[in-house]
């Protein structure tokens, strides 16, 4: 196996973690991180966000690993310090979206060699929602799966949403689908936006840690989607909304406070989901995983508790 850098300094995570770098069956770098311990029984791979990395999620394989759980984390194509889809790596962007799934066979078979306990569980966020609901379907050998506010929809005006549909779809033939999404550039949300007026956390603590974590290494910063992205994104939702919700257990967790993904979206999911849950945090944010502590205690704790009773 091949290291790959590991910022350890800037992860909070449990001690002896590890990066390594792995190539997907279409030929692109991507690095990959575990954390594992001597009692564990099991292991989640975590399945970030848009934008998100490996570090960011330091915390939450400490989480887990106290319930007895490894975990696996992943720079998914385009973002963390993954081959980049662009020559300008400040955009968020992607061919196909079903090229994710290239990310999710390389990360099994990295669970495998790395000989990381089975059986395994997915605990996904935001976009990381829809690659895995997609995974799912794909046969991802998961016995249970935790959602923290699952991109199933795009939360968006409904007079924009015809815009977005028709500007990222013409972008395709003429030539400039790898341009910005309207409204978007080069800078990363959380450096361009201070702690009042932010989306993602109500928590100062978590918010400090994301803006040092990123003004302490830039090349793991990219910025808005690009419009092949969005168009992308637009197609595998509407396909995924289209199927029955898999008979796996589930647990989805959704802030009161949600504006990126579409609340409504993620409702109509969860209401034809067969052993499935959701819990509605009030005053919680975008991201549940980096809330206030009483927030992010349940989301741990119901989580250990629904891969624990699905061994």
């Amino acid at each position: 196996m091949l290291d790959a850098p590991y910022y350890d300094s800037i992860a909070q995570a449990p001690a002896d973690g590890a990066c390594h770098w792995v190539t997907t069956r279409d030929g692109l770098r991507i690095r990959l991180g575990h954390w594992t311990g001597k009692s564990v029984r099991a292991t989640v791979l975590l399945f970030p966000g848009r934008t998100e990395y490996i570090e960011k999620y330091g915390h939450v394989a400490g989480e887990m690993l106290a319930s007895g759980f490894a975990s696996l984390a992943i720079d998914w194509r385009g973002q963390g310090i993954a081959d980049r889809m662009n020559e300008n790596r400040l955009l968020g962007h992607v061919v196909d979206f079903s090229d994710y799934q290239h990310d999710v066979a390389a990360m099994l078979d990295h669970a495998r060699a790395l000989g990381l306990p089975e059986p395994y569980y997915l605990l996904a966020h935001s976009m990381g929602g829809c690659i895995g609901l997609r995974s799912i379907y794909d046969g991802l050998p998961v016995k249970a799966a935790s959602f923290t506010a699952p991109m199933w929809g795009i939360k968006m005006a409904a007079q924009l949403r015809p815009a977005a549909w028709f500007l990222s779809t013409i972008s395709r033939p003429l030539g400039f689908s790898g341009n910005f999404a309207p409204g978007q550039d080069g800078e990363t949300y959380v450096l361009k936006t201070d702690f009042a007026s932010n989306t993602l956390t109500s928590d100062q603590s978590m918010f400090d840690l994301m803006q040092n974590q990123l003004r302490s290494n830039p090349d793991l910063t990219i910025g808005g989607p690009s419009l092949r992205w969005l168009n992308e994104a637009l197609r595998e939702m509407r396909t995924l909304a289209a199927r029955p919700s898999p008979d796996m257990p589930c647990v989805t967790w959704l802030g009161s406070d949600e504006t990126i993904v579409d609340p409504a979206r993620v409702r109509a999911r969860m209401a034809k989901w067969p052993n499935g849950e959701l819990h509605l945090l009030q005053g919680a944010r975008h991201e549940l995983l980096m809330e206030k502590p009483a927030m992010r205690d349940q989301v741990f704790a119901g989580t250990a508790a629904l891969f624990d009773a699905h061994r």
